[in-house]
């Protein structure tokens, strides 16, 4: 029997890069849901599968699992619906619309065994295999400090404009550009180096292109084991030249479109021996499904993102450090 998938949202900017992909895999439509009916029809034309009502896709017996790719502010409702049907779900990310949403569906995720990930696939590629190697091998000393960035230009580009306009309103997303973007890279350094302690943050509205939805942020984290690290994250920006810089006591590395390592003498150099890339983000949720081994994202991964996100909005909000619950460190 053959992937069949049900879309339960169709409502994000990366549905048709998912589509893309599921096509070109030969993976069939069960069904698509969507609260906007012509967008749910125009998908589902697409997709060549049927429109459904959300009760319609999660008693379907023909969908071998869901992709949610909604606007936030339905995750918690749409996964209520699909999840006690114990298949695989995708979730977009940032998986809730708020760290208490984010922690209801992990429990309703965990509860149900639903095969599960999310879109972190920044960590997949050979560049992120090799730093993560080099970190776990020990070979930057004792890490003191790092520094993370996720920009681009969509608002500069007007990309939330029109179509994709929720994703820069707030109320249906949840979080602006920060959140939106911070949430990739918070997710390498999450997977990287460990839990966090302790937050703050700092965001401005740049362009002010969208009213009431911040443009660009920074954060400032401390990790359990005394890393210092700081996160940007934006819409404004014309280029993001590195996404990741480590420094340790014997050693540092950049990585943008290159890996550079320096050793104990300082001198950076452009690494060659990179591990081979892995599947991830909704890549490797499909690879899991035809079969394939994949590191899926877990429920509880998710949630932590979420949790630590929501921190660094208190914070930012109210101009203070915010403590990580310790129940997440």
């Amino acid at each position: 029997m053959g992937i069949n998938l049900g879309w339960a949202g169709v409502g994000h900017i990366h549905t048709p890069g998912f589509s893309g992909e599921v096509l070109k895999r030969g993976i069939q439509c069960a069904g698509v849901y969507d609260h906007d009916s012509e967008r749910a029809k125009k998908n589902a034309e697409n997709l060549k599968g049927p429109v459904q009502s959300l009760n319609e896709l999660a008693e379907n017996a023909d969908a071998t699992g869901y992709v949610v790719t909604s606007e936030t502010v339905h995750h918690l409702e749409i996964v209520s619906a699909l999840a006690k049907s114990g298949k695989p779900i995708f979730v977009e990310k940032p998986v809730g619309f708020n760290a208490e949403q984010s922690e209801a569906l992990l429990k309703m995720l965990t509860e149900n065994k639903n095969v599960f990930s999310t879109g972190y696939f920044m960590r997949g590629s050979e560049g992120m295999q090799t730093l993560k190697k080099l970190v776990n091998d020990n070979h930057f000393g004792q890490i003191t400090r790092i520094r993370a960035s996720n920009c681009h230009s969509g608002a500069l580009g007007g990309w939330f404009d029109t179509d994709w306009r929720w994703m820069a309103d707030k109320s249906r997303a949840g979080v602006g550009a920060f959140g939106d973007l911070g949430t990739h890279v918070l997710d390498l350094v999450l997977w990287m180096f460990g839990s966090i302690q302790s937050v703050t943050g700092a965001f401005a509205n740049g362009t002010a292109r969208y009213d009431g939805c911040e443009e660009l942020g920074e954060a400032m984290l401390k990790f359990s084991n005394g890393v210092i690290g700081t996160m940007a994250a934006g819409w404004d920006d014309v280029a993001d030249p590195y996404r990741l810089m480590v420094m340790g006591t014997k050693g540092y590395a950049t990585l943008g479109n290159e890996l550079k390592v320096a050793g104990e003498d300082g001198k950076l150099n452009v690494f060659e021996k990179l591990e081979p890339a892995k599947p991830a983000g909704f890549s490797g949720w499909l690879d899991y499904l035809e079969g394939k081994p994949a590191d899926l994202v877990t429920p509880r991964e998710a949630t932590n993102r979420d949790v630590v996100m929501a921190a660094i909005y208190e914070g930012a909000q109210n101009h203070k450090w915010v403590d990580i619950p310790a129940a997440w460190h």
